[in-house]
């Protein structure tokens, strides 16, 4: 059957695409990353997509989607973006398509760009409001970490980026009304406990179906008459973020393997993303689905191996890659997560920050760490003189670690090693195809620039 990806590039362009790069990590020559994160921006293209005779699919509205499925006397809502402005601009759209009320309202997960603009679709005839029995656990996170993973956010989302250095965010458009993010959230009226919970909502059968992953209180929705499937945020167009650079708890990478192995049973016809454009065609949607189960499963076994093998994460993190045959597919490219980064968190999830080397068992104070790497560049002068040297090397990582080291040094050039700081930042960045980590980059140097972070920081 033939693969479908609305207004987006085609299957085999974005294999090749993929393919020339994946089997390294997520920096490439700079054009290549701009040309790379250019083509997923057709991924949220704005737009309505017509996914089957009865649902619609609004894709580019916000940073998430919001679906409406015709019934017979009403439409039922799946999603409902960040905040109420754009739930309302995609609700005016869905209008042109029904002008039925809506009967129904259902959450995929609890986090906030899918949950926050559900008072724009509730009209006089309150609907129901339908989420799991676990709703409102999605983040996970001690409230006590907010302060700090609210700066983290805006650097991986790239929130305050001027506009000449956003691109997008791996699944999303880079620049989102957010200002009334979560003020039309509306909490839900009924919950659901089991999966396989059946219901008929003006007319429409559809399947509830716990699936734990991205978050522990999601679930997909199957629509058997249609066979459209709606996953929520545990599939969408690109490697999954099976760790999230702003901070969350351990997401269970093994349930998230088995919940999309889940969906794939139902082969359905269609599959509607938590993010990205929908997918149409039996074999087009089945197949990424396999795909992500299996690539999710290989990165956490091959990390359970290593851990026993009594290897330590940053070692695992260099060694784990996906299985050849799935390299070369465009819905696994680390345009959102990255391996590295999920083999780290599978590392901590199970065993917790200690590696096992007793010699990381009680590190050095980072301060007296830097001036024992001075002395053995023999001085801090010769240290950093080999920060400069990396810099015109190209070797922008190992800048950037050496510029750590100075800034402790009581004699150390700290104007220096902020300016090599930054500028190694955005290097990494102009060669970074992954949206979070490019992000981040260049998110952190314009704060160093300006000198909104504290010394600690620097």
């Amino acid at each position: 059957m033939k693969t479908i990806y609305p207004a987006t590039i085609t299957l085999a362009a974005a294999s090749a695409l993929a393919f020339a790069v994946f089997a390294s990590d997520t920096q490439v020559k700079p054009e290549r990353a701009t040309e790379m994160l250019n083509a997923q921006n057709q991924q949220f293209e704005k737009k309505i997509v017509k996914v089957s005779d009865s649902v619609y699919t609004a894709v580019g509205y916000h940073g998430a989607n919001t679906s409406m499925i015709v019934g017979d006397d009403g439409v039922i809502i799946i999603d409902t973006l960040r905040g109420p402005f754009s739930a309302g601009i995609a609700l005016k759209d869905f209008r042109k398509y029904s002008d039925k009320p809506v009967k129904a309202i259902i959450y995929t997960h609890s986090h906030g760009d899918h949950i926050g603009g559900a008072s724009a679709f509730v009209g006089e005839e309150k609907p129901d409001i339908y989420a799991t029995e676990t709703f409102g656990s999605a983040e996970g996170v001690n409230k006590a970490v907010d302060p700090v993973k609210r700066k983290r956010n805006i650097r991986q989302f790239g929130r305050d980026l001027p506009a000449s250095q956003a691109t997008n965010r791996g699944v999303a458009p880079a620049n989102t009304h957010d200002k009334d993010g979560g003020k039309g959230f509306v909490p839900p009226t009924i919950l659901i406990s089991e999966s396989g919970h059946k219901v008929n909502i003006a007319g429409v059968d559809l399947e509830f179906h716990l699936a734990p992953g991205e978050t522990d209180d999601a679930m997909f929705i199957w629509m058997p008459k249609e066979k459209v499937l709606f996953a929520g945020d545990n599939f969408y167009h690109s490697f999954p973020n099976l760790y999230a650079i702003r901070g969350t708890a351990y997401r269970d990478v093994l349930n998230w393997s088995i919940s999309v192995g889940k969906m794939a049973e139902f082969e359905p016809h269609h599959v509607v993303p938590g993010h990205t454009m929908p997918i149409s065609g039996q074999e087009a949607a089945t197949a990424p689905l396999k795909d992500y189960s299996e690539a999710i499963r290989s990165v956490y076994d091959q990390t359970v191996v290593g851990i026993n093998a009594g290897k330590g994460p940053n070692l695992l993190a260099h060694e784990v890659k996906l299985p050849e045959h799935l390299k070369n597919k465009s819905y696994l490219t680390e345009f959102y997560g990255t391996v590295p980064h999920a083999v780290r968190a599978i590392y901590v999830g199970l065993l917790g920050w200690y590696d096992g080397n007793p010699s990381t068992l009680n590190p050095m104070d980072p301060r007296a760490k830097a001036q024992k790497i001075a002395e053995l560049a023999g001085g801090t002068q010769a240290l950093t003189a080999q920060m400069k040297a990396a810099m015109e090397k190209k070797e922008y990582q190992w800048a950037l670690d050496l510029s750590d080291h100075i800034k402790w040094l009581e004699d150390g050039d700290r104007d220096l090693a902020r300016k090599i700081k930054i500028e190694a930042l955005r290097e990494l960045a102009a060669q970074e195809y992954n949206a979070p980590n490019r992000n981040y980059y260049l998110s952190y140097a314009n704060e160093l620039e300006s000198g909104a972070l504290s010394e600690v920081w620097f």
